[in-house]
């Protein structure tokens, strides 16, 4: 491999925390571009070259998207080490890739993924993602005294830009993390953890909601598709969409919303006026 990419997916590596996925996909770029250019370098690539080098290769939106990344990024880096005076591909334009829409459950669907798990942590980690919506990251990192049982509220802890935000937590939801501290003893540190103890990866919850969605014939939900559920269900049922907003922890959708917070009471009453799982059904 040339020396400027081995040295690039070295920084971002290191420096950035690359995922292996987005390594191995880099890596099989910038080489791909470096065969074709030679016996000349990388980095004396033109804009013409690259135009060229793109037009040779995948045309799905998304991958050509990808490999523009790709080659942004890389040119931004060589510019910061002194490699390169200029990038040939600040001309290049990435065309506009709209993100598929997660899997939305249904109610019925929603409340038998939470009832599949055999596990009684799977089943809280699985209510606790659907009732409150929280980010797969927020959802690992909650630990034992960020849970009000009694007020029925998750405080979020640095969720997404750092903020701090209070989420009500339905009664189903409410109940199965009952029955998983009195399983734990009641022990205090992270809400969800593994057979050693520690605290649940993200991978692993992801896992869990994936596997249990298999088990029921839903091949494609994760957690992701649970928080869509979740605010989906919300809105269908009539929930304020600042409201929803709030518990998500969206930044504001309009200017003109930037000013506006809602106290806790306000969530909680849309929230019990609205998510299907706000109430036990006994």
């Amino acid at each position: 491999m040339v020396e400027p990419v081995t040295r690039y997916l070295d920084h971002l590596r290191a420096e950035r925390a690359a995922s292996p996925h987005t390594l191995r996909a880099y890596r099989a770029e910038l080489t791909g571009l470096s065969a074709s250019l030679s016996p000349r370098p990388i980095l004396a690539a033109t804009t013409s070259d690259l135009r060229l080098w793109l037009a040779q290769g995948a045309s799905a939106p998304s991958s050509l998207a990808r490999r523009i990344s790709c080659l942004k990024g890389f040119w931004r880096w060589a510019q910061r080490e002194g490699l390169a005076a200029r990038s040939p591909a600040d001309r290049l334009r990435a065309p506009r890739v709209k993100p598929p829409l997660p899997r939305v459950l249904q109610v019925d669907e929603a409340s038998r993924l939470a009832e599949s798990p055999l596990r009684l942590r799977d089943r809280a980690l699985i209510e606790v993602a659907y009732g409150s919506g929280l980010r797969v990251s927020e959802l690992v990192a909650l630990d034992v005294d960020d849970v009000d049982l009694t007020g029925r509220v998750i405080l979020v802890r640095r969720g997404k830009g750092g903020k701090d935000r209070m989420v009500p937590l339905g009664a189903s939801a409410a109940a199965a993390v009952a029955e998983l501290l009195v399983e734990r003893g009641g022990a205090a540190g992270a809400l969800f953890q593994n057979r050693t103890g520690r605290r649940l990866s993200s991978r692993s919850a992801y896992t869990v909601v994936h596997e249990s969605g298999r088990g029921e014939g839903f091949p494609d939900v994760h957690p992701h598709a649970l928080r869509h559920s979740f605010a989906t269900h919300l809105l269908s049922a009539g929930a304020d969409i600042r409201s929803i907003q709030e518990m998500l922890g969206h930044a504001s959708m309009s200017t003109t919303q930037r000013y506006t917070r809602l106290d806790l009471d306000t969530l909680q009453r849309a929230y019990r006026d609205a998510h299907p799982h706000a109430r036990r059904r006994d």
